[in-house]
């Protein structure tokens, strides 16, 4: 049975992977998420991959390419080593 998607989940483009973002809203038409240094972005339901220990798994090839920019920068204001 496949865990039901919650407001504050992480969100990842594989298993394993680093977190890019969290789940901000969800509705039937799909979620809402807010990626660093971004902001947020619609996310259509049919682009999740899996969700499991509060991870919402998503598919890149799915995802708009200014959501897919974003994921690769997600990370980019922070200090390494801190």
């Amino acid at each position: 049975m496949q865990e039901t998607i919650e407001v504050g989940y992480q969100t990842f483009v594989s298993d394993g992977s680093e977190e890019f973002g969290a789940v901000r809203d969800i509705s039937p038409e799909g979620l809402v998420v807010y990626v660093e240094n971004a902001g947020e972005f619609r996310v259509p339901l049919d682009a999740v991959e899996a969700v499991h220990s509060q991870k919402v798994i998503l598919d890149c090839k799915k995802l708009d390419r200014r959501l897919r920019r974003a994921i690769g920068h997600a990370h980019d204001a922070e200090v390494p080593r801190l």
